[in-house]
């Protein structure tokens, strides 16, 4: 797929999410994301709007769900992360990326990225959608 001249869709790597996570609307949209693909199964994350510290505040509490969920029920995580879309090599280059990350704040890193991608690619076809009308 080629990538058309004008278009600028913006990419997230492991080192930029805290700037793309800058934007309270973003944000905002980011938490929802990871609240509704936790939620389907019944796994509940909370955001308190401080878009501030957004990211410590997702991170921890999707650590300790995660912990919980390798502890008390491992199929349900990998329907999670299924969902999500989180992908061993993901995590693998996380390793790489972010070696003073354990293995499980990887994986809860991976989830933000993901989601914020989402975000991200909604926000983008969205704005696009609206140029063509």
């Amino acid at each position: 797929m080629k990538k058309n001249q004008g278009m600028d869709l913006p990419q997230v790597t492991n080192q930029n999410v805290d700037v793309l996570l800058s934007r309270a609307e973003i944000v905002q949209q980011t938490a929802e994301q990871i609240m509704k693909d936790f939620g389907m199964f019944g796994v509940e994350i909370t955001f308190s709007g401080d878009t501030e510290h957004a990211y410590e505040e997702l991170h921890n509490q999707l650590i300790h769900q995660i912990a919980t969920l390798v502890e008390r029920n491992y199929d349900l995580l990998l329907s999670v992360l299924y969902q999500v879309d989180i992908t061993d090599r993901e995590i693998q280059k996380a390793q790489q990326e972010l070696p003073h990350y354990s293995h499980l704040e990887i994986i809860a890193h991976q989830v933000i990225v993901r989601d914020l991608k989402k975000v991200l690619l909604r926000r983008y076809f969205k704005m696009k959608e609206n140029d063509i009308r």
